[in-house]
């Protein structure tokens, strides 16, 4: 039995202290892509995403509102896996900070990380930021507050433990060295390899004023820090230290996060794994922002876009097709409904939609002469949409579909095959059907229902990259709704 090539893609897990916006979907719906991308490729895919659930904020918030860390933690945990269900996100586990299977794994690992050497007792004195769960040094802070957020914090002196990070501040320069795609996308490695050149300090682990957090394995006296404890779950999640899912899948292929989390898993993740003797992962990909009108979101603006409400104004494959058309994976992008009508309305209703249109409405009517040889070319799209995907360029993948989908478009008005008999329809009509037959693999990952409308029109059965080659056409077409319905006037 040949074993299948794995691949395991993990998201950050969501803070529940707000509910689902366009920025966790961002990312959401990048990892669900390269899930299904990978699946077409035949690989035995592992999708990690998840809740992170611990720590003072929540313990504050819950607090505000009558409510316990936990029943707080369980409520907005939930939106979160409605609004992935929603976005027909295809994650193979959903793991929380609070469960027991993740709680048993961080006390083993932070056993494993004094076993050897790396935890030791000192005294902590720093700016921390509540709302950010992060210390700062007053170096660090930008006008006496927090360089992230810009709120306030309060000065902390208190006993706590500590992981000897600076320990590892040449294996981690070597790793980006010797694995330059770790640092990914390569307009993220200058600062993270100048910042670990300059100086790695000690990292605190525990709190001893935040209790609604992981006891601390070592001094019941103790809590785990709120971001050592959420880095745990790409292994708990996997069973670690023996679980057949971690023997499987480990390490991560590809680790999506935020740009404003990104030294969290750059630097002390990869740190923390070499103390325990775990392979680091194999690319961490820090993205970009969105904003609204050039402005972060914020409640206060009252800017933030919710990512369900959006799809119910226009679709689900509508939304996602968007986010990742719009910019370049990487960069920071400005949402605005203007700009996803106008790519509703000039490449999935004019250019997708119209092309399946004028196919099903030419093969119902000239049913029975769909034969001929491949005119349209496809293998040259191809390797650019597979070079793409391989770099994490979902703008330039569906860029270049749909170089391919126009190209159909262009093929089709140019040998006008409604006023062709014979032979010469048949081998149009060939070349149409089969070219809608590959480019419904193609979008399957970026717009699965979208995919599988296309299929149920064509009568054909969904296929793998594999199969994005001309072939004998055998679908047996009947037309069906409009895939996207051009948008005339603003939705309210």
């Amino acid at each position: 039995m040949v074993r299948l090539k794995k691949f395991y893609v993990t998201t950050p897990i969501y803070y529940v202290n707000a509910s689902p916006h366009i920025g966790h979907a961002y990312t959401t719906i990048a990892a669900d892509v390269l899930a299904r991308w990978h699946r077409l490729k035949k690989q035995d895919v592992f999708f990690l995403t998840g809740t992170d659930e611990h720590g003072e904020k929540i313990q504050t918030a819950a607090e505000a509102i009558g409510k316990t860390p936990k029943g707080l933690a369980d409520e907005v945990s939930e939106k979160f896996r409605e609004a992935w269900k929603r976005l027909t996100i295809s994650n193979d586990d959903f793991i929380r900070t609070t469960d027991a299977r993740h709680t048993k794994v961080v006390a083993e690992f932070i056993r494993r990380l004094n076993d050897n050497g790396d935890i030791y007792k000192g005294e902590y004195v720093g700016w921390y930021c509540i709302p950010d769960e992060t210390f700062w040094t007053q170096l660090q802070l930008k006008n006496g507050r927090c360089p992230e957020c810009g709120r306030e914090v309060e000065l902390v002196k208190e006993e706590a433990y500590f992981f000897r990070l600076s320990k590892y501040q040449e294996r981690l320069l070597r790793l980006y060295e010797e694995n330059p795609s770790f640092l990914s996308p390569p307009s993220r490695s200058p600062e993270i390899i100048t910042r670990v050149q300059e100086e790695l300090k000690d990292l605190c682990v525990t709190r001893r004023a935040v209790r609604w957090a992981v006891q601390f394995p070592l001094d019941g006296q103790h809590y785990v820090y709120v971001w050592l404890d959420a880095l745990i779950n790409y292994l708990s999640a996997l069973d670690w230290p023996n679980g057949s899912r971690f023997i499987k899948y480990w390490p991560p292929d590809v680790q999506l996060v935020g740009k404003e989390i990104n030294w969290f898993h750059s630097v002390i993740w990869p740190a923390l794994l070499m103390s325990v003797s775990v392979e680091p992962p194999r690319k961490v990909f820090s993205h970009g922002w969105w904003t609204v009108g050039g402005e972060k979101m914020s409640k206060s603006r009252g800017n933030v876009v919710d990512p369900v409400e959006v799809c119910g104004r226009y679709s689900v494959d509508a939304f996602r097709y968007f986010v990742l058309r719009e910019m370049a994976f990487g960069d920071d992008g400005d949402f605005s409904e203007a700009a996803l009508r106008a790519r509703v309305n000039g490449e999935l209703v004019a250019d997708l939609g119209n092309l399946l249109n004028r196919a099903v409405t030419l093969a119902e009517k000239y049913e029975g002469k769909v034969q001929g040889k491949d005119e349209v070319t496809v293998n040259l799209h191809m390797e650019e949409i597979k070079r793409c995907m391989d770099l994490l360029g979902f703008h330039g993948a569906l860029a270049e579909i749909w170089v391919f989908i126009r190209s159909v478009n262009s093929y089709v008005n140019e040998r006008r095959p409604w006023k062709l008999r014979d032979e010469e329809l048949g081998n149009v009509l060939y070349n149409l059907l089969e070219s809608l037959r590959i480019i419904s693999i193609l979008v399957s990952a970026f717009m699965p229902e979208t995919s599988a409308e296309m299929n149920r029109q064509l009568g054909i059965q969904s296929g793998f990259l594999e199969d994005c080659t001309f072939k004998t056409w055998q679908g047996n077409v009947r037309k069906g709704r409009l895939l996207f319905e051009k948008i005339r006037t603003p939705l309210q």
